[in-house]
């Protein structure tokens, strides 16, 4: 690691957590320099739905470089864009009856958001958002200012503005609709909140901790808006693309927001792509209002293509992540009860999963001994207390139990580490 600790700013993050270098990756296994194997976890915090190096997909991108096909275009159009667009149109929004036009905003999900947050301002005319306790929507002062994080948002070294946090579901416990408090202090003139532009939601707050908002509170969430004729936004960006076993995390909800933002597994294969999706009459852009110097990722045209043509013809990929996501809950569950002294919780929905060890110290503790036992994984939440499981939708089951198998070893490991310290601790004090 030394050219690393040399040479690479000190805002570096998940290297301190896995400090090896990697140098190969197939699937769910990613290899090092000295050939140690790691089962893969963390999947760029959902980036790698389909694996890593993903040979369907590498053949599609191979073909299209050999053949000298457009690698940047600005926003020109171009063979890559005009396929995946076709593809898009019948193989996603046409089977949902989802009308929407298409943005690209720049390859990154914080520039989706930003570009989400500066429409509904300019379509409405109004100044501020609606965003929720534990959100994350990324780390540019736009969409940093709906991320609810203080110490992130303290990074921007100046105070940002134009966003009111409003609790999220059972933030405030099981029995408060936090909804009904939105309609309240949007119909009083005496609440002090103003009447945002927009809400901007995630179905499922990953970085904030695995906490799965309820589907009636995500439809009471849409009627809300609608009553008071603010915009919604879904941020899908970390669990879209079948992290929840449907193409949108939405789906199976009921509800139709007036604008999605989507990245991160989107290309498919790890290559930087973003969309903005939005209803046909809130697309009052002006030509280059948004504009940039990367809005034509034309390889990551070519593999989100042939990702959509391969997963998403048919129910198979989606019925497959809802039976891993069971076998994930169950495992985390039976270690929850395995180690009931120490208030363990599990939540999540499809391949996203979460382990509430209640101490961030603890959670730390059990991925670093994770990663010495061949796993990688990160912690999530406030105080990092949740550690968070985010494998492949393709990985096998085989590697997927190896994966639980070594998460509960740790556990276990480490838990029975802390008791033997414990008891050492108060002998001493005897």
């Amino acid at each position: 690691m030394r050219i690393f600790n040399q040479l690479e700013s000190n805002v570096r993050s998940y290297c301190r957590l896995f400090p090896t270098v990697f140098k190969k990756a197939q699937g769910a296994v990613l290899e090092d320099k000295e050939g140690i194997k790691y089962i893969d976890f963390l999947s760029g915090v959902g980036t790698l739905n389909y694996g890593h190096n993903n040979p369907q997909l590498k053949e599609r991108l191979l073909g299209y470089l050999d053949s000298d096909g457009i690698v940047h275009s600005l926003d020109l159009a171009t063979v890559a864009k005009e396929e995946f667009l076709e593809a898009f149109e019948a193989i996603i929004l046409k089977p949902r009856q989802l009308n929407y036009k298409v943005q690209f905003p720049g390859p990154t999900g914080t520039n989706a958001v930003e570009a989400a947050l500066k429409l509904t301002r300019n379509i409405t005319g109004r100044e501020t958002v609606i965003a929720f306790s534990n959100g994350y929507h990324g780390v540019t002062l736009g969409s940093l200012a709906t991320t609810a994080n203080i110490s992130q948002r303290d990074a921007a070294g100046i105070t940002t503005a134009g966003v009111t946090f409003i609790p999220y579901d059972g933030y405030l416990g099981s029995d408060i609709d936090t909804t009904e408090y939105l309609d309240k202090v949007l119909s009083d003139r005496g609440s002090g909140v103003a009447l945002p532009a927009a809400v901007i939601v995630e179905t499922i707050q990953g970085a904030g901790g695995v906490n799965v908002a309820s589907f009636e509170w995500l439809r009471s969430l849409e009627t809300v808006c609608r009553k008071h004729d603010v915009l919604l936004v879904v941020d899908d960006i970390q669990v879209g693309c079948g992290r929840t076993g449907s193409f949108f995390s939405f789906e199976e909800v009921g509800i139709y927001p007036d604008i999605v933002t989507i990245s991160k597994s989107l290309s498919g294969f790890g290559l930087p792509f973003s969309l903005v999706l939005i209803k046909p009459e809130l697309d009052q852009w002006k030509p280059g209002q948004h504009s940039g110097t990367f809005r034509g990722p034309n390889l990551a045209f070519v593999t989100a293509k042939a990702a959509l043509e391969i997963y998403w013809q048919d129910e198979s990929l989606s019925a497959s992540v809802r039976q891993k996501g069971t076998i994930m809950q169950l495992r985390l569950e039976q270690i929850a009860k395995n180690n009931w002294e120490a208030g363990f919780s599990v939540r999540g929905r499809g391949m996203i999963q979460g382990l509430d060890c209640k101490d961030g110290n603890l959670a730390n503790k059990i991925i670093r001994t994770a990663f010495a036992n061949g796993l990688i994984m990160e912690t999530a939440g406030a105080q990092g207390q949740v550690i968070r499981c985010l494998p492949p939708l393709t990985i096998s089951e085989e590697v997927l139990e190896k994966g639980l198998d070594i998460l509960e070893n740790s556990v276990n490991q480490v838990i029975q580490e802390t008791v033997s310290k414990k008891l050492v601790d108060l002998g001493a004090s005897v």
